[in-house]
């Protein structure tokens, strides 16, 4: 991905270090096979010992070259054996702020089952996306065009979902990070409002003295991409891209 840009760049781009940018696609085009995030006795094995999630709710400030420029809350919840995700950005521009919001529906694996965003702001547009084995069929709709649909095939039905300006669904990706083989793990991940899958590697870099707290820490990589999560526990409490001066920071 490209650098964050700067909160004067943001009426353009707004503000997007979470997903669209951040993955490089391992092939645009509809029907590219991606590999499998986890293998199926390792699923097993999760499954067995109970649902990969947790009830969780949070806010997170979003900050760009030590200005906050933007806000998001979240909340986690089951539902009998599913669970949903749900969270609500707001990202502020020259042009004036732009609201994005999204919930994913997911099994207790962190299968996704469906989902669907919306944005309004400037520019308005929304889609869903159903999710059926390892295909994903999606419905688009932009203000002023007719709706698109495209679908996407994958290798397997454990696809990562991370949009853009939603970093709470980075608590879902620490969650499927196997704590226990640690290591560097791919995922297959698809980017919603870019259209776009993609590949992440998720690697444990051990504890680290942050602040004085010594905090877990994962590090995201694309091939342009570098980013840093820190987590207390289980606890996405930190996002960091080191190479830009952006930083998402739990209250």
């Amino acid at each position: 991905m490209k650098t964050i840009p700067t909160p004067a760049a943001i009426a353009a781009a707004l503000l997007v270090f979470a997903a669209g940018g951040l993955l490089v696609a391992a092939s645009s085009e509809s029907g590219a096979p991606l590999p499998d995030a986890l293998s199926a006795r390792e699923h097993s094995d999760k499954q067995n010992a109970g649902s990969l999630l947790a009830p969780e709710k949070g806010k997170f400030k979003i900050f760009v070259n030590g200005q906050q420029v933007g806000k998001e809350e979240f909340e986690i919840g089951s539902s009998g054996a599913d669970w949903t995700v749900r969270g609500n950005s707001e990202i502020q521009s020259p042009q004036g702020n732009t609201h994005v919001s999204g919930t994913l529906n997911l099994k207790a694996d962190g299968t996704p089952v469906h989902y669907q965003w919306a944005m309004q702001g400037p520019k308005k547009a929304s889609a869903e996306i159903a999710f059926k084995g390892t295909v994903a069929d999606v419905e688009l709709h932009l203000e002023g065009a007719r709706p698109y649909t495209q679908q996407f095939t994958f290798n397997s039905p454990q696809v990562v979902v991370l949009d853009n300006n939603l970093y709470h669904q980075y608590v879902v990706l620490a969650r499927l990070y196997d704590w226990n083989k640690k290591g560097s793990q791919s995922f297959a991940v698809l980017v919603p409002q870019e259209m776009t899958p993609g590949i992440v590697t998720v690697d444990s870099l051990g504890k680290q003295d942050v602040g004085g707290a010594k905090l877990e820490e994962l590090r995201v990589k694309t091939e342009d991409l570098e980013l840093d999560l820190y987590l207390d526990g289980q606890k996405l409490v930190r996002i960091v891209a080191p190479s830009s001066s952006a930083e998402i920071i739990r209250e």
